[in-house]
């Protein structure tokens, strides 16, 4: 049996959530059934891994707001390659992706929506719109793939696509063993110390946009300095929201108590320096730093949303508090530093139950069975 061509593809070469699916696949995918290349804007760290990786990377500059350009690149990349099958990741590839698919002829396309972010736009015409693109573009998709069970229910409510093409595939990550690599964790020690980051320190990894939520935990930080002056932040990411959440700490008198320390190569090497991880998000797909700091044995505190709570269990691996509420983020935060035993037993059955129900493995092992069984259906 021949090796299947498939192009995994997505916008942005940075290293956020649908970059790191999209890596993992490109990575772990049989080599023996899979001929695996990557296509996503060129020059940032998306690329150098998949260099680094051995395999094919296809630079194309892609633009939020549709443009011809991309999409003659990438038909003519399509159509000269030979692909059998493109896997496109998030809604900007998805849309240049498919489109460029259609004109070229690829037997096989597969879209993964790493979160429905559109129904969320404030503008209620841009979301109807939004809407009727996707179902659009749906037609000429073998499969659309959800990453939780939250998205796949809001797919079907939407009518994102045919029943029939819609598909469940859990988002996973590697197996973690930080709590007992003492070098990481010197090396996240260092880091916060270079910070001028002293314990305890509440931390989150996540991007700076609305998503996140990031300005709910700079407000909910005087509330616990208040109980526990001893106490320090950290936000690990950068995005376009920098600029306001920086005015927020200085509003707020947090200069040198809440850090922001931008997009970062050693995240994980700090991650395992916190002593509580939080995720304020105001919603998700499902989001793998969950099961990151699951799996670097941290205390976890999220917001009760879609996609958070198919990880979380409030109470036994970690606390779920509302979305948007500073005093009930800051009032869990107290409860876990105030609490030593919560703390490590809930830090203790997060990281015993949620990387093995979310592995790597799993993730790689569904989507190989999809691209098989599309592939065959389409004679290949």
């Amino acid at each position: 049996m021949r090796r299947l061509k498939v192009l995994e593809m997505i916008d942005k070469p940075s290293l956020g959530g649908g970059q790191a699916v999209l890596l993992a696949l490109a990575r772990n995918l049989n080599r023996n059934r899979f001929d695996v290349s990557v296509c996503a804007g060129g020059g940032g760290p998306l690329e150098e891994e998949v260099r680094r990786a051995g395999m094919t990377f296809h630079p194309v500059e892609f633009r939020k707001n549709p443009a011809a350009g991309p999409g003659r690149t990438l038909i003519r990349l399509l159509a000269s390659q030979g692909f059998d099958l493109l896997h496109t990741h998030g809604g900007v590839a998805g849309l240049y992706g498919r489109r460029a698919a259609r004109r070229a002829g690829t037997p096989v396309v597969v879209h993964t929506i790493h979160g429905i972010h559109y129904l969320h736009y404030r503008n209620p015409l841009l979301r109807r719109a939004a809407v009727l693109l996707e179902r659009i573009l749906s037609r000429s998709t073998s499969a659309v793939v959800c990453v939780s069970e939250a998205d796949l229910a809001q797919a079907r409510r939407h009518r994102l696509a045919p029943d029939g093409r819609l598909r469940l595939v859990r988002n996973g990550v590697p197996s973690i063993e930080a709590a007992s690599d003492p070098d990481r964790v010197s090396r996240g020690r260092a880091l916060c110390s270079e910070l001028k980051l002293r314990a305890p320190v509440i931390g989150t990894v996540a991007r700076l946009h609305r998503q996140k939520g990031v300005e709910y935990f700079v407000e909910a930080a005087p509330d616990i300095l208040r109980r526990h002056p001893e106490a320090f932040f950290l936000v690990v990411g950068g995005g376009p929201l920098e600029s306001r959440v920086r005015k927020g700490i200085e509003r707020l008198g947090l200069t040198g108590r809440f850090i922001l320390s931008g997009e970062r190569p050693d995240a994980f090497d700090l991650l395992s320096a916190f002593d509580i991880f939080v995720l304020p998000s105001l919603w998700e797909g499902l989001p793998l730093v969950l099961i990151e700091a699951a799996g670097f044995g941290k205390p976890i505190i999220a917001t009760d949303i879609d996609g958070s709570r198919e990880i979380i269990r409030d109470g036994e691996t970690g606390l779920l508090v509302p979305p948007a509420d500073p005093a009930a983020l800051a009032e869990a935060v107290v409860r876990l530093l105030e609490d030593e035993a919560l703390a490590r037993r809930l830090a203790e059955r997060a990281r015993n139950e949620i990387p093995a129900a979310f592995s790597l493995e799993r993730m790689v092992a569904e989507t190989e069975r999809l691209y098989l069984d599309l592939a065959a259906a389409n004679g290949l």
